[in-house]
């Protein structure tokens, strides 16, 4: 008689959740099944760096997860029924259904054309381990001299640009954003922007809104018309449609709406976080899609679903932000500190310190990852109602 949980998406948010579950519940209480369509854990976070030929480290589930009583289920989910409790997935025994008791729904999202025309036929995105390869073989095959313009001018565009630049410094690399380079920043990281921008050879083209992407170019509002051997499109994040198909309480954009224990405002078994949940910080402003807000809220809802399964306290940590970690190529770096609301202060961390900031913060979130069990916790009994025996998942004839 165990409680089943199910979470959906190994990312950082779903794997950091089923690894926190896994220290603070009984497996003789708990079932835990972890569902991803890849069997590796992606380094978001890096893609800009896989994008140029860099080599990552590979992160196994199945090395990460031994001996937590974590279960990885490798499959493709297709479909959630949150009235009769199940999940839809399709994996290497074909289409099957798995019931829970308990359902942590992270599975995140990919990169936004925009409905711009031409951008999903001609643009390359980095919002995924395959986008990101697909990119590396493109921009392999590029002689110098030949033109890539990142479309998009926020933290994945500046890394993009970058990156792509110091790599490749033989390429004309530009960077077309909606608003000023930087806008966001403080005086003294805007200063610094500009500084590392201009030495890497990268044009910037500001106040840019780019209306269309062809093979070999892209158009802005204004008319005007950039070269791109290779255009980069880095305009936000789009969540991933199952959950808006579904009965939940979702936002127009898709995102499940939860209270501020990322519980399901419509159905109480349900958990989403991350770039899923429509979660509310400081100043009843939405947090931004990232990796700083989610791994936040992965731990409030494991604590949260723990809290209630073992009649313990719920979870009463406010979500905030401390800073902004721009990584601007392997040598320089951006360190912008920010109010608890995400607007920019005075300080700013700058240079190669502020890059080796960066690659700690990168680091330490793959090692907690990674590293599940490690961080000593006493683990808790479920007191609550147990559910119902687990049923063999069920195959469509």
């Amino acid at each position: 008689m165990q409680h089943r949980i199910i979470v959906l998406g190994a990312g950082y948010t779903g794997a950091t959740a089923a690894g926190r579950l896994a220290r603070r519940l009984r497996r003789e209480d708990v079932a835990i099944t972890l569902v991803n369509a890849e069997p590796d854990f992606v380094e978001r976070v890096r893609m800009h760096q896989l994008a140029v030929g860099r080599d990552l480290k590979p992160r196994p589930f199945s090395e990460m997860f031994a001996g937590t009583g974590v279960r990885l289920k490798l499959a493709k989910v297709t479909g959630v029924d949150v009235d009769r409790k199940t999940v839809a997935v399709l994996g290497t025994n074909g289409a099957e259904e798995l019931e829970y008791d308990s359902l942590v729904y992270a599975l995140g999202s990919g990169w936004n054309d925009q409905g711009v025309p031409g951008t999903a036929e001609h643009a390359h995105e980095i919002a995924s381990r395959p986008g990101a390869l697909r990119l590396s073989e493109r921009l392999a095959r590029l002689d110098a001299g030949q033109s890539v313009v990142v479309v998009g001018g926020g933290l994945t565009g500046l890394e993009a640009a970058t990156e792509i630049a110091e790599a490749r410094p033989d390429l004309d690399v530009a960077l077309a954003a909606r608003g000023g380079l930087g806008d966001w920043l403080s005086p003294k990281g805007r200063r610094h922007l500009r500084k590392v921008i201009a030495g890497l050879g990268v044009t910037v083209h500001e106040h840019a809104t780019v209306t269309g992407v062809e093979a070999d170019r892209v158009a802005t509002v204004d008319g005007a018309s950039i070269p791109a051997a290779v255009t980069v499109w880095t305009t936000g994040f789009a969540v991933h449609p199952i959950a808006k198909a579904t009965a939940l309480e979702v936002t127009d954009t898709g995102q499940i709406v939860v209270d501020e224990t990322m519980r399901s405002v419509s159905h109480s078994d349900v958990y989403a976080i991350g770039d899923a949940a429509m979660v509310t910080g400081p100043g009843g402003k939405p947090l931004r899609m990232s990796c700083a807000s989610g791994v936040p809220t992965a731990w409030q809802a494991a604590d949260a679903l723990t809290g209630r399964l073992t009649g313990g306290k719920l979870p009463n940590v406010p979500l905030r932000y401390f800073n902004q970690c721009i990584s601007l190529g392997r040598k320089e770096g951006l360190i912008q500190y920010v109010t608890a609301d995400d607007r920019a202060v005075g300080a700013a961390l700058t240079g190669r310190l502020a890059a080796v900031y960066k690659e700690l913060i990168c680091k330490g979130a793959a090692w907690s990852v990674a590293n599940p069990t490690l961080i000593p916790t006493r683990r808790r009994r479920v007191v609550l109602e147990p559910a119902r025996a687990a049923s063999p998942a069920r195959t469509p004839a």
